[in-house]
C-alpha cells in the first residue's frame, strides 16, 4: 500500500494583519495613483495655469501653482505615488522649474504603456524602449539647443530676462513680469560668478502696499531685532562705518550663570559683582578701541551694554539671525568674532551707508554699497501674506531658471515647442526598429505631448487641432513652433516670441521621469505592514530605562 506524502507545516512568513498585493493588478494599481496626482496637478500648467488653495491642519491656507508645493503640503501616503513628490522635489532643488512638468510626463509615460501591461507585456520590455527613448530625447535637446554669446552683456543679460520672466509666466505676478524679472537677474548677478550660491539672496516678506513697492537692496537688510532701553539713543544712520561682526553675549547675567561661588563674609559677594561689573565693561571697551560703528551679535545685547553704546555713539543689534549675519559678512567683509579681544582691523567689514529705515510697518537695518557685496536682499511687498508667500515661490524658481541660464548660457524655446520636436524626432527614429521595442518608442513619443496638449487644455483652446497643427509645422521642419495661447493661430515661432528657457530644465524633466516611470513599472509586489497604516508613535525607549529613571524618586540625594 503506497504511504501518503507527509503533511506540510504551514510557514507563516509575515505577520498577522500584514497586506500583500502582487503581479499585474497592483503595478495597474500604482499606475492609477500616479495617475490621480497628475490629474491634480495637470490643471496648473503653463501660462493659463489655475491656483490651488491648500489647508492644513491647522487651518492655515496657502495658494499655489508651483507642483513641488503642491504635492509636499497634499501629505499623500500612496508608496508609490510618492515616487512622484521625490521627482518634484528633485526637479525643484536641481532647476528650481518645471516641477509640474516632471510629474505630468511620468503619469503619462505609464497611461501610455498601461494597455501593455494588461495585454501582457513584460516591464522589462517597456523599461529598456524608455531608457532609450530618454537618451534619445537627450541628444535631440543638445542637438538643437542654441548657444547664447556671453561676451555681449547687453545681449547675454536679455537673455537672462527672457529666461526669467518665461519662468514667470504661469505664476500669480505674471501681470508684472518686466518689474520681477528685472528684479531677479540684478539679484542673481550680484552674486559670485563662480559660485551662484543662491541662498545668499535674502527675501523679506512686509505686509502691506502693492507688488510694485517691492525693492532690490544690493547688500543687506534684516528686521530690527530685539532691543533693550537705550536702543532710541542710538545713532540710526552712517557714512562709511566699520562694522563688527560677534558671537558674543553681552550681558551681566552671562558671567554669573556659568561659575558656583562659595563666600565667607558680605565683602567677599560684593568682590565678586564688581568683577562681573569690570568684565563685561572690559568686553565693552575692547569693542569701542576697534574703532567699530555698528556692533552685530548672534546672541543678546543686554541693557547695560546698549545703553553703554548709545552714550558713545555706537549702534548695535544683538539676536541677528545666523543666516543674516552670514550675508552681512559676505556684503562688508571682515568675520565673525567669538572673544572681544585681539581684534584688528581686519576682522572688521565696512560699508558706504547704513541705516534704520521704516519699510511698511516694520524698521529694517540696511547696509549698501559694500565694497564687497556679492549677496543681496528682496523685500517683497504685497496686499494678503499667502500672496506675498506665492511671490516668495515664484521669484526662488526665476533665480534658479537664470542662475542656470548664466552656468550654460544655452536655451531652447518653451510653450510646448521642444517636447514637440523631441516627439516627432523619437516618432521617426521608431520607424527604424523592429519588435515591440518600436511600440514602446511610439508610446513615449506621445506621452511627450502631454505638455503642449495641456497648455492648450488649460489656455481653453482645442488641443487636437492645434496639436495637429503642431505636428504639421514640425513635420516641415518649423522646430520651435509651439503653443501661442495669446493669438488666433493658436501656434507661433516661440524662438522669435522669446519664451526661452535653459535646456537643463527639459533634460532634467524628460530623465526623472522616464527614471520614475521605469522605478513604479519595476514594482510588482508590495507588502504594507500593519503597523505603518497607524500613526507613528515615535521610537521605543530602551529596555529598563523607566527603571532607571524612577530609581531615586523620593529620597535626597547621598551624603558624599
Amino acid at each position: 500500500m503506497q504511504r501518503g506524502l507527509p503533511m506540510q507545516p504551514t510557514v507563516v512568513l509575515l505577520r498577522e494583519g500584514t497586506d500583500t498585493s502582487q503581479g499585474n493588478p497592483q503595478l495597474l494599481s500604482n499606475i492609477s495613483a500616479c495617475l490621480a496626482i497628475s490629474e491634480t496637478l495637470s490643471s496648473t500648467l503653463g501660462p493659463r495655469g489655475m491656483d490651488k488653495l491648500i489647508v492644513n491642519d491647522r487651518g492655515e491656507a496657502q495658494i499655489t501653482n508651483d507642483g513641488a508645493t503642491i504635492l509636499k503640503l497634499l501629505d499623500i501616503v500612496h508608496p508609490a505615488a510618492r515616487t512622484l513628490v521625490d521627482i518634484a522635489r528633485a526637479q525643484d532643488a536641481e532647476v528650481g522649474d518645471g516641477t509640474t512638468s516632471v510629474v505630468l510626463l511620468a503619469a503619462q509615460f505609464l497611461k501610455e504603456v498601461r494597455g501593455y501591461i494588461e495585454e501582457g507585456v513584460s516591464p522589462h520590455i517597456i523599461m529598456k524602449g524608455f531608457r532609450k527613448a530618454s537618451q534619445l530625447a537627450a541628444e535631440r535637446i543638445k542637438a538643437i539647443q542654441i548657444s547664447v554669446d556671453k561676451s555681449d552683456p547687453v545681449q547675454f543679460r536679455s537673455l537672462l530676462l527672457k529666461c526669467a520672466s518665461t519662468s514667470m509666466s504661469s505664476k500669480l505676478i505674471h501681470s508684472e513680469k518686466p518689474f520681477f524679472s528685472n528684479m531677479v537677474v540684478d539679484a542673481v548677478q550680484s552674486l559670485d560668478p563662480n559660485e551662484l550660491d543662491e541662498s545668499l539672496i535674502g527675501v523679506k516678506k512686509i505686509p502691506g502696499g502693492g507688488m510694485q513697492d517691492s525693492l532690490l537692496i544690493r547688500g543687506v537688510a534684516f528686521k530690527k531685532t530685539f532691543t533693550y532701553a537705550g536702543a532710541e539713543q542710538q545713532p540710526k544712520s552712517f557714512r562709511d562705518p566699520l562694522i563688527l561682526s560677534l558671537n558674543v553675549e553681552l550681558e551681566l547675567k552671562a558671567e554669573k550663570d556659568n561659575a558656583e561661588v562659595r563666600v565667607e563674609a558680605v565683602k567677599d559677594y560684593q568682590a565678586i559683582v564688581d568683577a562681573e561689573w569690570e568684565i563685561i565693561y572690559r568686553k565693552l571697551e575692547a569693542i569701542e578701541k576697534t574703532g567699530a560703528k555698528v556692533v552685530l551679535s548672534k546672541l543678546p545685547i543686554g541693557d547695560l551694554a546698549t545703553q553703554w553704546f548709545a552714550d558713545r555713539d555706537i549702534f548695535c543689534a544683538g539676536r541677528v539671525p545666523a543666516a543674516d549675519l552670514r550675508r552681512v559678512c559676505q556684503a562688508v567683509g571682515g568675520s565673525v568674532q567669538s572673544t572681544c579681544s585681539d581684534i584688528a582691523r581686519e576682522h572688521l567689514g565696512t560699508c558706504g551707508r547704513f541705516e534704520e529705515r521704516q519699510v511698511g510697518g516694520e524698521r529694517y537695518n540696511i547696509f549698501e554699497e559694500c565694497p564687497k557685496a556679492q549677496t543681496c536682499t528682496l523685500l517683497l511687498r504685497g496686499g494678503a501674506e499667502q500672496f506675498i508667500e506665492e511671490v516668495e515661490r515664484s521669484l526662488h524658481d526665476a533665480v534658479m531658471v537664470v542662475k542656470r541660464a548664466i552656468r550654460n548660457g544655452e536655451v531652447v524655446a518653451g510653450g510646448g515647442a521642444v517636447e514637440m520636436d523631441v516627439s516627432a524626432h523619437i516618432r521617426k527614429h521608431a520607424l527604424s526598429i523592429p519588435g515591440k521595442q518600436q511600440l514602446i518608442l511610439t508610446a513615449f513619443a506621445k506621452a511627450l505631448e502631454i505638455i503642449p496638449r495641456q497648455i492648450c487644455d488649460n489656455a481653453g483652446l482645442d488641443s487636437t487641432d492645434i496639436l495637429n497643427k503642431l505636428r504639421m509645422r514640425h513635420a516641415a521642419g518649423s522646430k520651435w513652433f509651439g503653443v501661442d495661447v495669446d493669438g488666433p493661430e493658436g501656434v507661433r515661432d516661440n524662438m522669435e516670441a522669446f519664451v526661452w528657457e535653459p535646456p537643463l530644465v527639459k533634460l532634467n524633466a524628460i530623465s526623472s521621469a522616464t527614471e520614475a516611470a521605469c522605478l513604479i513599472l519595476s514594482v510588482d509586489e508590495t507588502v504594507r505592514n500593519p503597523q505603518s497604516e497607524a500613526q507613528n508613535p515615535g521610537p521605543k525607549a530602551p529596555p529598563g530605562a523607566a527603571a532607571r529613571a524612577l530609581r531615586g524618586r523620593g529620597r535626597g540625594m547621598p551624603r558624599r
